[in-house]
């Protein structure tokens, strides 16, 4: 059964056309016809979450594993707007979402009419496109509707993807049925095209590759690429370039360097200007490491390029010279035949550099007292190979990027906007389309901020929640500022005495907790073991106070 709606039947038939079967539905009345008609028709893959907030991440975190866009469907009012940090936080980690808001008819609008707010462009800073359909089905009306929902879909995917908005007014009735299949839509397609150098332009890059002693590329956040880890490696072998990454870039190679925030601290001990370099590249998206980019702001290179299909001119470094536009494995695909093989005495001072600094983490590691720090050790030790890794942001990022990273993991987190809202509910997403086993790694804040995102029936078995509960946020007694100001205890680290036990049972989940490193390294066994059939949380206990006694003394100790 579908809506009578014509409005609605043609989108949802657009929406197969265009191969987006993923719904995730919050309910409520207003947009009954899109929860029926995506309901009763075949293809559509219908998944139901009641926090509207919670939903849309949940659709970022599905759409990051699929590589298909996802669509949202909501009602009017304030449950449109609690889509809008995920919306802004899938604009700036390029996943395409497909917004679908219910609307009043637009008479009704400022007129103290239920649920009706200013819904038509609420997203305009965070999409690619927003339309809002005609309330009318006239011929034209539809043919207007199905032109542009046909622009809307084809611009989520093309280019640099990213959300679109489609605002749906409909008048009531809004639950009459008809028992008959979609009706047959006109479908516009984009062609896909790749934008290549001019002979002329490739010469030119090639010359100042080769002329460049120093090249350092960084490869911002962005989805395992295999075909681009191997050229990167190929490049570094032959060019002796630099590759630092992140475990967010998800680059594996052992030619690669990491440890950035480590390995900032050291390097400013030495002569800074060994490690700047001559031509810096680069591309994907954010970087976690402020060190890193206050680094290259004050050592700034003579030549940066960066590689963006969109040609965004992001300047972070402050040392922009040239946008290159295109696929980044195209471009460094085009450059490789071209360049000269190296030295590679660059390279070798970086990797010098990480063994070095690495050597000197594990020797504090080792004799450091329990912490957040020795925490994330052990937790990288026991996460099983082949599996992903969610990390919430402030401190999880922060820590686990300062380990090694493990074998063989993807890891993902919310760093588009670095919010703590939703990094729970974007890995039940993820988790719900994935044959691996996933594990989210949250602090306690981020863990009972984000709670709804455990309260629907999507998570599977292959779900793992590790909440570090240090009391509450323990980001603020590691950064300057707050720490020394009477308002740090009440107003930034908000303590936090409740404990996740009680909403893990709730929702079903399977309860482990540790206080001390042996109760720890059991529940991390039993918890990764294969007889843990259900999914299940552990709840880590720390002390605040010495988690920042201990973080703070790494870099001491590194810089000594």
């Amino acid at each position: 059964m579908i809506s009578t709606k014509k409005h609605i039947q043609q989108l949802a038939s657009l929406l197969l056309a265009k191969g987006i079967e993923d719904i995730i539905i919050s309910p409520g009345s207003r947009n009954g016809p899109l929860t029926h008609t995506f309901s009763g028709s075949e293809g559509f893959i219908c998944r139901n979450v009641v926090d509207e907030r919670s939903a849309a991440y949940f659709a970022l975190g599905l759409a990051q594993q699929t590589g298909k866009p996802a669509a949202i469907t909501c009602s009017s009012g304030t449950a449109a707007l609690n889509y809008t940090p995920a919306i802004a936080e899938a604009f700036y980690q390029n996943v395409p979402l497909i917004v679908l808001t219910a609307d009043r008819p637009g008479y009704w609008i400022d007129q103290l009419e239920s649920q009706c707010i200013r819904q038509e462009n609420m997203y305009r800073n965070f999409v690619k496109k927003e339309i809002n359909l005609p309330l009318g089905e006239s011929e034209k009306e539809l043919w207007l509707a199905a032109r542009e929902i046909n622009e809307c879909l084809n611009l989520a995917v093309s280019g640099t993807p990213g959300p679109v908005h489609i605002n749906i007014p409909m008048e009531e009735p809004l639950h009459d049925l008809l028992d008959e299949p979609l009706p047959p839509v006109k479908v516009i397609e984009r062609a896909e095209t790749h934008q290549l150098l001019s002979g002329a332009q490739l010469e030119k890059l090639t010359l100042a590759f080769n002329q460049a002693e120093k090249v350092l590329i960084l490869p911002g956040q962005q989805m395992p690429n295999p075909e681009l880890e191997g050229l990167l490696a190929r490049l570094a072998d032959k060019t002796g370039a630099v590759v630092l990454k992140e475990h967010l870039a998800n680059l594996n190679g052992p030619r690669f360097c990491s440890s950035i925030d480590t390995l900032m601290a050291a390097l400013l001990e030495d002569n800074p200007t060994d490690f700047q370099p001559d031509l810096l590249i680069s591309f994907g998206g954010q970087y976690v490491s402020k060190s890193l980019k206050q680094f290259l702001r004050k050592n700034k290179a003579a030549q940066h390029w960066h590689v963006s299909a969109s040609g965004e001119h992001f300047d972070t470094y402050q040392s922009l010279t040239k946008v290159i536009s295109m696929d980044t494995a195209d471009f460094f695909e085009a450059l490789q035949p071209k360049l000269n093989e190296k030295e590679k005495g660059y390279l070798q001072f970086w990797k010098n550099k990480e063994a070095r600094v690495n050597k000197l983490r594990d020797q504090y590691l080792a004799q450091a007292e329990r912490s957040d720090l020795t925490v994330f050790e052990q937790i990288r030790k026991a996460l099983p190979e082949n599996s992903v890794v969610h990390l919430g942001n402030s401190t999880p990022v922060r820590y686990a990027l300062i380990c090694d990273a493990a074998k063989n993991t993807q890891y993902f987190s919310n760093r588009g906007t670095a919010g703590i809202d939703g990094c729970l509910s974007t890995a039940v997403g993820f988790a719900v389309a994935s044959e691996k086993l996933n594990t989210v790694i949250v602090g306690d804040l981020s863990f009972f901020y984000d709670s709804n995102a455990l309260w629907n029936n999507n998570v599977g078995s292959n779900f793992r929640v590790i909440v570090i509960h240090n009391g509450g946020g323990n980001i603020f007694g590691l950064i300057k500022g707050p720490g020394e100001t009477l308002a740090y205890r009440k107003h930034f680290f908000t303590e936090n005495k409740f404990k996740a036990e009680g909403i893990a049972k709730t929702f079903g989940l399977d309860y482990y907790k540790a206080e001390n490193d042996a109760e720890l390294n059991e529940a991390l066994r039993i918890f990764y073991s294969p007889k843990q059939q259900t999914p299940a949380l552990l709840e880590i206990f720390t002390d605040a106070e010495v988690n920042t006694q201990t973080f703070r003394g790494l870099f001491k100790f590194i810089k000594q």
